[in-house]
């Protein structure tokens, strides 16, 4: 069975805002157990303060 391209511009959508949320999320516990994120950034390992996101 194939996905007609609505059914998988629906599926790209619903990843897209879980992705945002689960990000959202981090963001929110880095915040309120105040401490960082380590992320890369332009292939370089970096740590951030939440607030600086």
């Amino acid at each position: 069975m194939t996905m007609s391209e609505r059914e998988i511009t629906e599926m790209q959508q619903k990843i897209d805002e879980g992705i945002l949320l689960a990000q959202q999320r981090l963001v929110d516990k880095a915040r309120l157990f105040n401490t960082t994120l380590v992320v890369s950034r332009d292939g370089e390992v970096v740590e951030l303060k939440p607030e600086d996101l």
